[in-house]
């Protein structure tokens, strides 16, 4: 299937997009309004967690999925308001007001636009597999843990209800796959609950929803030096939250259905979307990584889902609010928990796997798992896993070199071979693996299998070469590949001060 829905090279060779064939149509669609549907409980829960009112986040989760559906890199994906962002911008209206939010927000758009310019999205290759199994697990708990309070002091009706949303979305496909499980269990639960006049928590509890359209204007605030300097740590805060989240979710949904994405067009097309959901009075977001679950569990591939699901979020909101807010929470705490299910990598759990995985890599995952749990944030749990990933691949490199020494029959002359990567934790072992003392006068080091990294190996080399001068004893470097010899060329000699 083409990854490009509204694509113009499509509509000139007179080709009809993948979308409007009656199936994958009917697919994207029905996806579409399902993840609608899941957006207004979520959505509104992240307007109060930033201290706003309820259309402030409904508005932001309509125009980022509208917005992203044409500019962002990677289809099917949903964007809308997110609780990452919410809980970065929370502080800016609880001290400045709704505003400096708006503001807030246009400038991280700014922010996200540079940034994809300058290529952040490269940096996503230096995310480690066992940073991603970690990424996808700690993202199933929060999605679980995240129903937790709907379940907590409710009616006992609740229970029965969420258990019969869970077992509807389990059998039903069993007998038909053309209409989506869980758009069938809202249905079907909210049907039971209005006609049995069981009382229960619903979508209307969550708070008010809008009854018009959102206006697009400039945020009310003063266009100063002050304001700038007051919102833009915020906004490059909420800029790097909301494309690390975004990319990690572009990356994980590359993996399920098997496509590649752009990832820079994604970084400017959340920017954009931001752009514009500030100027229509929107709180921001990101990628959603439940809500795109959602979408792609359902079938969803295209850009189609994406629109629809901002669309459709419009108008369930402004033409079928009274409908809408009679859905029990207990049918969007179903869908969510068989999300979370399904979002959760079992496989790497199994003893079997743990068995033969590596150890560091092991814990890798587990560090992530923990801190994004511990943190509520998947931004810092994939940073630290990262750098824990990184710090142990340079402890296993390090003790990777090599040296072996061969003196020539006559003992005049000694030749160190050494073998590996050179670099700041290997190169610290490297000054202790030669006998200063008891070689001949002449010592040639070949580095012919070997790389120099950076100038904490330089800067070894000189005092290998130094402690051998001090004994009289010359040193030749030999075998030097061309990038490590312009390093070595570049900064031997030159380190003595720093060394």
């Amino acid at each position: 299937m083409s990854s490009s829905v509204f694509s113009p090279a499509a509509r000139l060779r007179g080709a009809r997009p993948p979308w409007l064939t009656p199936k994958v149509f009917r697919t994207e669609v029905l996806a579409g309004l399902v993840v609608g549907l899941a957006l207004i409980p979520e959505a509104i829960s992240f307007s109060v967690i930033a201290g706003v009112d309820p259309k402030v986040g409904l508005f932001a989760a309509c125009t980022m999925a509208m917005t992203i559906a044409f500019v962002g890199g990677r289809p099917a994906m949903i964007s809308a308001s997110t609780g990452a962002v919410a809980l970065v911008v929370a502080p800016v209206t609880r001290e400045h007001g709704l505003g400096h939010l708006i503001a807030t927000v246009i400038l991280a758009g700014v922010f996200q636009i540079a940034l994809g310019a300058l290529g952040v999205a490269k940096l996503m290759r230096f995310v480690p597999r066992s940073v991603m199994v970690g990424f996808v697990n700690a993202l199933g708990i929060l999605l679980f843990t995240a129903q937790i309070p709907n379940l907590r002091d409710v009616p006992w009706a609740v229970y029965p209800l969420v258990v019969a949303g869970l077992l509807l979305m389990v059998f039903f496909p069993r007998l038909t796959r053309a209409v989506p499980a869980p758009l069938v269990s809202i249905v079907i639960l909210t049907v039971i609950t209005v006609a049995a006049g069981i009382a229960v928590p619903t979508v209307g509890d969550k708070g008010k929803l809008p009854s018009s359209l959102p206006v697009p204007g400039l945020p009310d605030v003063p266009f100063t030096p002050h304001t700038l300097t007051v919102i833009a740590p915020y906004a490059l805060a909420m800029a790097l939250v909301g494309l690390m989240e975004s990319l990690m979710t572009a990356k994980l949904v590359d993996e399920i259905t098997d496509t590649r994405s752009n990832k820079t067009r994604e970084c400017v097309g959340q920017g954009i979307a931001n752009i514009v959901t500030g100027f229509f009075g929107g709180m921001g977001g990101c990628a959603m990584i439940g809500q795109t679950m959602i979408n792609v569990k359902n079938g969803a591939r295209t850009r189609l889902s994406t629109f629809l699901a901002g669309f459709f979020l419009l108008i369930l909101c402004i033409v079928l609010g009274p409908v809408v807010s009679e859905i029990p929470m207990a049918a969007l705490v179903a869908v969510m928990v068989l999300v979370s299910v399904g979002t959760f990598d079992w496989h790497s759990i199994k003893p079997a796997t743990l068995k033969r995985l590596p150890a560091g890599e092991t814990a890798v995952m587990v560090i992530t798992v923990a801190v994004v749990v511990a943190t509520d944030n998947l931004s810092i749990g994939v940073v630290v896993g990262s750098v824990t990933a990184m710090i142990i691949f340079a402890r296993r490199v390090a003790h990777l070199v090599q040296v072996t020494a061969v003196t020539d029959p006559d003992g005049t002359e000694v030749v160190y071979s050494v073998t590996g990567e050179l670099f700041f934790a290997s190169s610290n072992e490297l000054v202790g693996r030669f006998d200063y003392a008891g070689d001949p006068d002449k010592v040639v080091i070949d580095l012919s299998a070997a790389h120099v990294w950076d100038a904490s190996s330089v800067a070894a080399l000189d005092a290998v070469e130094n402690k051998y001068a001090q004994r009289g004893k010359t040193v030749e470097i030999t075998g030097l590949n061309e990038p490590s010899a312009r390093l070595h060329g570049t900064l031997s000699g030159e380190l003595a001060d720093s060394h």
